[in-house]
């Protein structure tokens, strides 16, 4: 069956090309659905998986495959991703090309892999979840910045969201490790990708059965300067110079960057942090953290 959110930003045009797309490469169709509403989306995925559908190809971004997966894991379903959201970072992860055709050639091919899924408080995502100016970035991107501004959508949102960063103090539990940190930003990663093609860890793998963490420290904090201009000044310019180092993941090298890789993690922060995981909002701090080890299987391009 194939499912697409045509609220995703390009869902609407999109699921007519996927459709005549499948068809041309030989991959029968059941049933299909053009849904604009989160609760009828996780309605159909339940029922079809309920009624037996053992293929289901889902179209829309990021956050339409997390609400997704709810529904499909510790079930005989194989997943089929089309690319059509703002970040694609599952597809990315997975090495899913972003144009619709390229897509559907690696559901036709067959190859499926086992992938990890990451659970916050029990709620799976599928990239990364994340605390402090992430989150806030996050409560900025909505549908009608993603359609206008694109791929631009991530950086807009960043630069308005700047002028208020504000550090919190973090606590950290990783299997056998605790740390305690002044952050200005904690991501918490399941795949290898977040924010638009943002690098978690350049090692991360979505089948590694390890969350891969990394925070920004705020300096101001650390130097006694938090709240003042200066201070100010000094964690946007560290926010900065980390962020021109995230595409590559040379941000694990930056002396602000604390990293980590665990099964299993708690999070307890001070200011309590609401928390935000494959571009939705899913609750507050604590938080517990932990991977469900090839939870899902998915359609991916073959190994070469």
């Amino acid at each position: 069956m194939l499912v697409v959110n045509t609220r995703s930003r390009s869902g609407r045009e999109a699921f007519d090309t996927a459709r005549a797309t499948l068809a041309e490469r030989g991959v029968p169709l059941a049933e299909c659905y053009a849904l604009s509403r989160t609760e009828r989306l996780q309605h159909v995925l339940d029922r079809m998986a309920q009624l037996g559908a053992r293929r289901i190809l889902l179209g829309g971004g990021d956050g339409t495959l997390s609400c997704g997966v709810g529904q499909l894991l510790g079930r005989d379903v194989t997943l089929g991703v089309l690319p059509l959201g703002t970040g694609n970072d599952f597809a990315r992860s997975l090495g899913i090309p972003p144009d619709i055709e390229a897509a559907c050639d690696v559901i036709a091919r067959g190859y499926t892999a086992r992938v990890d899924v990451g659970l916050a408080n029990g709620r799976p995502f599928l990239n990364a979840a994340s605390l402090g100016l992430a989150t806030a970035i996050a409560k900025r991107l909505t549908k009608r910045l993603k359609q206008r501004a694109g791929k631009l959508a991530y950086p807009v949102a960043a630069a308005a969201e700047v002028k208020d960063l504000q550090s919190f103090r973090v606590r950290l539990k990783a299997d056998d490790q605790e740390l305690e940190l002044d952050a200005l930003q904690l991501v918490v990663g399941n795949g290898r990708y977040h924010g638009a093609g943002n690098i978690v860890a350049p090692d991360a793998q979505l089948d590694d059965r390890r969350l891969h963490v990394y925070a920004i420290t705020a300096p101001s904090a650390a130097s006694g300067r938090e709240g003042t201009g200066l201070g100010h000044l000094w964690d946007l310019a560290t926010l900065a110079r980390v962020a021109l180092s995230l595409r590559s993941g040379d941000h694990q090298e930056h002396p602000a960057v604390t990293s980590l890789r665990a099964a299993r993690l708690f999070v307890e922060a001070d200011p309590v942090q609401e928390v935000n995981a494959d571009g939705e909002l899913i609750g507050h701090t604590p938080m517990r953290f932990e991977v469900a080890p090839a939870a899902l299987r998915v359609y991916a391009p073959a190994p070469s």
